[in-house]
């Protein structure tokens, strides 16, 4: 099954913090490599547009909870992040910020 994915934050539902549920709680992206390629997966896997822009540095808000994943490396073609290059959260190096 694909993850759950949702934007937080943002003015509407195509815009703001990409989060995903993971484990039975929603969880943040870290931005340590998010770029466009990323954020263009995350909008179709949103059902929203072509991606406008792919800001870091918490720009919707900092987020709560868990990390769920790290170093996203999307080539920007993938059905869904879950199909993406990507290091679990765990390691303690990303911190909401």
């Amino acid at each position: 099954a694909r993850e759950k994915i949702r934007a937080v934050g943002g003015q509407h539902r195509c815009s703001g913090r990409v989060e995903v549920w993971l484990h039975g709680s929603w969880g943040t992206v870290c931005d340590d490599s998010w770029d466009r390629q990323d954020a263009q997966v995350a909008c179709r896997q949103l059902g929203c547009g072509p991606v406008l822009s792919a800001p870091g540095e918490a720009a919707f808000g900092e987020g709560t909870g868990p990390i769920w994943l790290e170093q996203v490396e999307c080539q920007g073609t993938e059905p869904s992040l879950q199909d993406c290059w990507a290091r679990p959260g765990d390691s303690g190096v990303c911190r909401h910020k």
